[in-house]
C-alpha cells in the first residue's frame, strides 16, 4: 500500500474539532504559544502529503475561518456587555476577516492590550501558512511575542507611573440612561473604527497623510534659526493680507499634531515649547489702541517675524487686535495659551516648562483679566462681537458659547497647572469657585433639548423675585420658527448664547465640542450633543464637515446683524460655512463619548475632496459642496486638524492630550425652584 493518505483522511484531519480555540479575554501570551504550536504541527503533517497546492488550499479554508469567527462572536459579546449608552453597528462589523493594524491604537490601554496581542499573532500565523515553511512561521511569531510585543510591555510599565490616566481612561456615566462607561470595553471603539474603509495609512489616505505632513513643516516661521509657529496658510495665488502670520488659535491644532506625532517619525515638541514662550514675551508688551491702554495679561491675536535689512535683525511684531477687521481684542488666544500648555505638559512631562516663574506670572495674569471683580451677575465672561475664531461681526456678542466652554476649560487646565506658592493659592481658590458656579450656570441655562424648548415655548413673562422660572425673562414668541423642526425627540445642544430677554439658538460646533473635552457638558448632555449630530447630519456635517454655526443668517436678520458683510454672507465662511479644520475638535468628542464611527464617517467625507481642492480654508453652500468663495488655499490648521484626527482615531489613547474628565469634586448646588406667581 501507497504510504500516501487518502483526500477524505487528510480532510478529517484538518477539520478536527477546535484545532485553534476562539481567542478569549483571559487567554495570556503563553497559552497563544500552545496554540500556535498546535496548529502549526497539524500544518506541517498535512505539508508531508503530496496533494497539489490547490487542494490544499481548500482544506485549509475552514481552519482558517475560524478564528475571524470566533473573534466576531467575542467583539459581539464584548458589545452586548459593554454599557448600554454605546451602540455600534454590528452588520458591518460582522463583515471583518481578519484584524487590522489599527489594534497598535490601543496599545496604552493594559486590559485589552494583551488580548489584541494574542489575537494578532495568531491570524498572522494562519493568514502566513500558505508557501512557507511551519518553522519559519513559528521563529516569526515567537519573535514577535518575545522581541515586539515585550518590548512594548516593557514601554508601558516604564510609563505607567506618567501615564495613569490615560492606561485607566474610562469614559463616564450617564445619569439619563442609568449606565455607566466604568466597565466599557475599549474593543467595541476598535470594531467601530475599523469597521469600514481602509486600513490607516494605506493607499491613497498614506499619501494624503504624507502631503499633510509635508505641508504642514513647509509652514514652519522661523526665528533666530528656531521654528516658532506655522504660517495661517500658504496660498501662492491670493494676496497674503494677514495670512503670513501665526495666529494663536490656527496654531492649536498645528501643534497638537507635533505633540502627537512619535518623535521617530518627525514628531517636534520643541516648536510648541518656543511658541509658548515667544507668545508669552509678547504679552508683556505694552498694548495700546489709539490712546487706550489693553490690560496686561491680553494675549496677541496673531504675530510674525520681520527681517530689519539694515540692522540685519530679526523682529517679532504682534497684532492685539488693532489690525483686525473689528477693532476686537481676541479674547480666546489666552485660553488657547493655557490650553495649549497643558497638552504639552501632559505629553512630554515637561514641567519645567510650566512652573517657570515667568509661566506661571503669564497664566495669571490672563486669569485675573478674567476674574476680576465687575457688575456682572452672571459667572460667564462678558463679551464684544468678534472676539473669537468668529471674528466679524455675528451677533454673538453677550455671553457666546465657545468663549464660556473655552474660559472654563482654562480654569480647569490652570488648576492643573498653577503652583500655591505666594498668591497662587487665593488664585486656586477664586477659580474652584467660578468652575462650580460656571458649570452650574451653563449646564442649566444653555441647554436646550426637546423637553427644555417645550417649557421655554410655555414659559411665563413678567415674573418677578428669586423663584421665578423664566429668569432670564425671555419672549416665547422670540424663538425662530426654524428651531421646532430642527430638534429631535432625541438629542439636545448648548445654544449660541443666553443674556437678559435674548437667547440665541443657533448651534455652533466649537462651543459643543470644547464643552465635551472639558467635562463642562455633563455627559447625558454630550451623549445628546452627539445624537443631534447624528440625527442632523446632512444640516451639521453635510458633503464636507463640519458647519461652524447652524443655520444660516439671511434676508433681512443677515442685514441687521452682520451690517451687509459681502463675506458673511448667507451659508459662506462664518455664517454657515463648513470648516474641515474643525474635524479633530468632532474626532475628539466622539472618541470621548464612545461614539468613534461618526468621526469615521465624517473623515472618510474630508478625504474625498479636502487633499484635491488644495486644501481649502472652508467651504460654502448648505451642504459645504463648493470651496469658499474667498477661502485661502493650503490653509495650515486645515492641513494639521485633518492630521490630528486622523491620529486620534488610530490611536485614542492621545485623546487625554486634548481632554479632561468629569471633575467629581464641583458641588453641584441645589437651588430652590418654586412655581412662578
Amino acid at each position: 500500500m501507497s504510504s500516501l493518505r487518502t483526500l477524505p483522511v487528510l480532510l478529517e484531519d484538518i477539520k478536527e474539532p477546535e484545532a485553534v480555540p476562539p481567542p478569549s479575554s483571559a487567554l495570556s501570551v503563553g497559552d497563544s504559544e500552545k496554540v500556535l504550536d498546535a496548529s502549526l504541527g497539524k500544518e506541517v503533517k498535512s505539508a508531508d502529503s503530496l496533494i497539489d497546492i490547490q487542494q490544499k488550499e481548500e482544506c485549509t479554508k475552514p481552519t482558517e475561518e475560524q478564528p475571524s469567527v470566533a473573534l466576531e462572536k467575542e467583539s459581539d459579546e464584548a458589545s452586548e456587555e459593554s454599557s448600554d449608552f454605546i451602540v455600534f453597528d454590528k452588520s458591518q462589523h460582522s463583515e471583518e476577516k481578519k484584524i487590522s493594524k489599527e489594534e497598535e491604537a490601543f496599545e496604552y490601554f493594559e486590559k485589552p492590550s494583551l488580548c489584541l496581542e494574542t489575537e494578532n499573532v495568531k491570524s498572522k500565523s494562519l493568514e502566513s501558512s500558505e508557501g512557507e515553511s511551519s518553522k519559519i512561521e513559528k521563529e516569526k511569531c515567537q519573535d514577535s511575542v518575545g522581541k515586539g510585543e515585550s518590548s512594548k510591555i516593557e514601554e508601558e510599565k516604564e510609563s505607567k507611573p506618567e501615564n495613569a490616566s490615560v492606561a485607566q481612561m474610562s469614559l463616564k456615566p450617564c445619569p439619563s440612561l442609568g449606565t455607566s462607561f466604568d466597565n466599557f470595553e475599549l474593543n467595541s471603539i476598535l470594531s467601530a473604527i475599523r469597521s469600514t474603509g481602509s486600513p490607516p495609512g494605506s493607499g491613497e489616505n498614506g499619501a494624503m497623510m504624507e502631503e499633510a505632513w509635508e505641508r504642514l513643516q513647509k509652514s514652519y516661521v522661523y526665528y533666530k534659526g528656531k521654528p516658532v509657529g506655522t504660517l495661517a496658510a500658504m496660498d501662492p495665488i491670493a494676496e497674503a493680507l494677514n495670512y503670513n502670520q501665526v495666529f494663536v488659535r490656527d496654531f492649536v491644532p498645528s501643534g497638537l499634531a507635533c505633540l502627537m506625532r512619535p518623535a521617530k517619525d518627525g514628531g517636534d515638541p520643541e516648536i510648541v515649547r518656543s511658541f509658548l514662550l515667544k507668545t508669552l514675551h509678547l504679552q508683556g508688551w505694552e498694548k495700546r489702541i489709539d490712546n487706550f491702554t489693553l490690560g496686561e495679561g491680553v494675549m496677541p491675536a496673531s504675530f510674525k517675524v520681520l527681517y530689519d535689512a539694515h540692522r540685519q535683525k530679526e523682529t517679532l511684531v504682534a497684532d492685539f487686535g488693532g489690525s483686525a477687521i473689528g477693532r476686537v481684542a481676541p479674547v480666546d488666544s489666552g485660553f488657547w495659551w493655557i490650553i495649549l500648555l497643558r497638552s504639552y505638559t501632559k505629553c512630554t512631562h515637561d514641567y519645567t516648562l510650566s512652573e517657570m516663574p515667568e509661566v506661571q506670572r503669564g497664566m495669571k495674569l490672563i486669569l485675573n483679566l478674567c476674574l476680576s471683580d465687575g457688575f456682572d451677575t452672571f459667572p460667564t465672561l462678558l463679551c464684544a462681537d468678534g472676539c473669537s475664531m468668529i471674528d466679524r461681526r455675528m451677533g454673538i456678542y453677550g455671553y457666546p458659547i465657545e468663549i464660556q466652554a473655552l474660559f472654563y476649560f482654562a480654569l480647569r487646565c490652570s488648576r492643573q497647572l498653577l503652583k500655591p506658592e505666594r498668591d497662587g493659592k487665593e488664585l486656586i481658590e477664586r477659580i474652584d469657585k467660578r468652575i462650580t458656579a460656571l458649570s452650574f450656570h451653563m449646564q442649566k441655562y444653555f441647554w436646550l433639548d426637546f423637553t427644555q424648548l417645550n417649557n421655554i415655548y410655555r414659559y411665563k413673562t413678567e415674573e418677578y423675585s428669586h423663584t421665578a422660572v423664566n429668569k432670564f425673562n425671555v419672549m416665547p414668541e422670540s424663538i425662530p420658527d426654524w428651531v421646532f423642526d430642527f430638534m429631535p425627540l432625541r438629542g439636545g445642544y448648548l445654544i449660541g448664547n443666553v443674556s437678559p430677554a435674548r437667547m440665541d439658538f443657533r448651534w455652533f460646533l466649537v462651543g459643543n465640542c470644547i464643552a465635551i473635552l472639558s467635562s463642562l457638558a455633563t455627559p447625558a448632555q454630550a451623549t445628546a450633543i452627539m445624537d443631534l449630530i447624528e440625527e442632523r447630519w446632512e444640516d451639521l456635517i453635510g458633503e464636507m464637515p463640519l458647519k461652524i454655526v447652524y443655520p444660516a443668517l439671511e434676508g433681512h436678520e443677515w442685514r441687521t446683524v452682520t451690517g451687509f458683510d459681502p463675506k458673511n454672507t448667507r451659508w459662506s465662511y462664518h455664517n454657515g460655512g463648513s470648516w474641515p479644520a474643525l474635524i479633530w475638535l468632532l474626532t475628539a468628542a466622539c472618541i470621548k463619548t464612545g461614539r468613534p464611527q461618526i468621526a469615521k464617517r465624517a473623515i472618510e467625507q474630508v478625504e474625498h475632496r479636502l487633499s484635491k481642492d488644495g486644501w481649502p480654508e472652508y467651504y460654502d453652500g448648505k451642504a459645504g459642496r463648493y470651496v469658499g468663495k474667498q477661502a485661502r488655499k493650503y490653509q495650515t490648521w486645515s492641513i494639521s486638524g485633518y492630521l490630528v484626527a486622523k491620529m486620534m482615531i488610530e490611536n485614542p489613547a492621545n485623546l487625554p492630550i486634548i481632554s479632561l474628565e468629569e471633575d467629581k469634586k464641583i458641588a453641584k448646588p441645589k437651588l430652590t425652584r418654586s412655581i412662578s406667581f
